[in-house]
């Protein structure tokens, strides 16, 4: 199995999103099911089964970010190769528009905040290269071409 790649931020913040399900959302969790237990008749009891939903979900992502800490590669980038890796941040040149990007690793990305992970078509096409190079991606609108004009 291959390693889960993370920037640093990433790692941090998955660790610290692990700490709040555990000391807070489980223990919340496990508190209303006990109370909706308690409400009686457990097949006619939408509380009952609204709590023990989300304490299933709880527990599954739980589980699923041990998974992805257990496995993952935290990214240092150096920026010292003057080449676009994980962890990079790039501003990207097309019709006279600036746009700034972060290449992440895939459970990292969050294209709304302008997170884009290293598999993403974009990603793909900027992993390695240089200031300057222009790349050329094909995206449902059609082909889109970018200068990098800077990597942080």
């Amino acid at each position: 199995m291959s390693k889960t790649q993370l920037t640093q931020k990433g790692f941090d913040d998955l660790k610290i999103e692990y700490q709040d399900l555990l000391k807070s959302k489980k223990p919340k969790a496990i508190d209303r099911l006990s109370k909706a237990r308690s409400m009686g008749d457990l097949s006619e009891n939408s509380e009952y089964a609204a709590a023990k939903e989300e304490l299933a979900f709880v527990e599954g992502r739980v589980r699923e970010i041990e998974g992805i800490l257990n496995n993952a590669e935290v990214i240092k980038n150096d920026h010292i190769s003057g080449q676009v890796q994980v962890g990079s941040s790039v501003t990207l040149e097309t019709n006279g528009k600036s746009e700034l990007f972060q290449i992440v690793g895939e459970f990292e990305a969050d294209p709304m905040n302008k997170k884009l992970s290293q598999n993403s078509p974009i990603g793909q096409a900027l992993i390695n290269k240089k200031m300057g190079d222009l790349i050329e991606v094909t995206i449902p609108a059609g082909k889109v071409q970018y200068k990098i004009v800077e990597i942080k």
